[in-house]
């Protein structure tokens, strides 16, 4: 069953929009990266305006941004970029010269904010993992106390991730009460919003991510819920200040120029671009005949970028906000229906009420329906979603997702993004359930 398959409910993303789809292939046609104006200037301009107004959604009036090969991908900028901007001469002195920083982020939290810490050579053991709650959504009070704890150990706290649709759950952090002890502290607010971001297209749900404008940048994956194809990961920035060339970059121009011509970034350039930016002379040239401000690429710390702004720009313009809000409220719609075919089937048992699209039980087969107070039931119900899911896909009739969270054994994780999905789809995957379980 593949990803474009109305009977895949595997992962965040699934089901096939043509619109996007025309993109990618123009995408691949054209074979070139917008990283300069030069060979990609329409391709540029549609990346600009496509994160200007994703920007706008999340309620800012100005900022940055640059498509990124991934939500994981996307975190890491943000964390990189938080630690420019507290310490530029991180840059090109590296971590030693460095207090040793702590990270922030609920126990919910993507695998990414782990693998940035260690990516960036922060490590992972100054990542810190707030308490969450019963629902899944990290604990302010508990972030304020982690926060104090550090910095009585002698760390310096620098970022806190929250996230706004978590991977398992579906949790939506209380952003406005982390804005204010992020703000509290002067610590730099990221909102992984991967999956929930695309419910900020909605009027109805938009309020899940209430106090998003607060934050300092935030990840958003259209390649999700809005089912742009992979890859379409926007990084987005609030902070649009400019600042003057770093000491390093006149250095390198000094003693690289004659071989590779590393220019010193002008005045004019934002964060981004003085955090990743190189000016490699070959490409950046600054007596380019056009606004030189257009090759974006050095904003980015990859240099060859596939056009992900080109599959979301058609896709946007031709079905608009109202059509891609609409796709969002199908899913959460059809998420409703299900939950309640859920509760009226007997031995289908909810893991918690749904606050978004992920909707997690557990199947209890007949063997073990009025042994809930047996020791070994909960390990014998943590060996029944494997083994049905190992049946579905021998079988080949359907794909979705399992995994044990905290103290609940393993459980079935649904997710609905495909607007192809229909009651029958949504009937027959309760049923197939039921069968193949039917005899464990």
């Amino acid at each position: 069953v593949p990803p474009g398959h109305p009977r895949f409910f595997n992962q965040l993303f699934s089901g096939l929009d043509h619109h996007a789809l025309a993109g990618r292939f123009l995408t691949e046609t054209l074979n070139t990266s917008p990283y300069t104006y030069e060979v990609a200037p329409v391709l540029v301009l549609m990346e600009e305006q496509v994160l200007a107004k994703l920007r706008e959604l999340v309620g800012w009036s100005s900022g940055d941004g640059i498509f990124a090969p991934g939500g994981s991908m996307s975190n890491m900028l943000a964390m990189n970029v938080a630690r420019f901007r507290r310490f530029p001469e991180s840059r090109s002195r590296g971590n030693w010269d460095l207090p040793r920083l702590g990270l922030f982020a609920s126990q919910e939290s993507h695998y990414s904010i782990l693998k940035g810490a260690a990516l960036l050579g922060i490590g992972t053991d100054n990542v810190h993992l707030v308490r969450t709650d019963e629902r899944g959504k990290m604990i302010p009070e508990e972030l304020e106390k982690e926060i104090q704890r550090v910095k009585a150990e002698g760390s310096e706290p620098l970022f806190v991730c929250a996230t706004s649709g978590t991977t398992v759950l579906g949790a939506f952090d209380p952003l406005d009460a982390i804005a204010d002890v992020c703000a509290r502290h002067g610590l730099w607010l990221h909102v992984d919003a991967a999956w929930g971001g695309s419910a900020l297209l909605s009027p109805r749900l938009r309020h899940l991510l209430a106090g998003i404008h607060r934050s300092d940048s935030v990840t958003w994956n259209p390649h999700k819920l809005l089912m742009v194809g992979l890859q379409c990961s926007a990084f987005l920035l609030h902070d649009s200040s400019v600042g003057a060339p770093h000491p390093e970059f006149m250095l390198l121009g000094c003693l690289l120029g004659p071989l590779i011509n590393f220019g010193a970034p002008c005045s004019s350039q934002g964060l981004l671009q003085r955090c990743h930016g190189v000016g490699a002379s070959y490409l950046f040239q600054r007596d380019k005949f056009y606004d030189v401000s257009l090759d974006t690429g050095d904003k980015s710390p990859q240099c060859g970028r596939r056009a992900d702004g080109l599959k979301l720009w058609i896709l946007w313009k031709a079905v608009g906000t109202r059509g891609l809000a609409q796709r969002v409220e199908r899913a959460f719609s059809a998420t409703r229906y299900l939950l309640e075919q859920v509760k009226r089937r007997e031995g289908f048992q909810l893991v918690m009420e749904p606050e978004f699209i992920n909707l997690c039980f557990w199947f209890i087969p007949p063997s073990l329906r009025g042994q809930e107070n047996s020791p070994e039931f909960w390990d014998k119900l943590g060996k029944v979603a494997p083994a049905i899911k190992e049946k579905m896909i021998r079988r080949g009739s359907m794909m979705v997702g399992y995994q044990p969270q905290g103290s609940h054994v393993n459980f079935f994780r649904q997710i609905i993004t495909n607007p192809a999905v229909t009651r029958q789809d949504l009937d027959f995957f309760l049923d197939e359930i039921q069968e193949l379980g039917w005899d464990l």
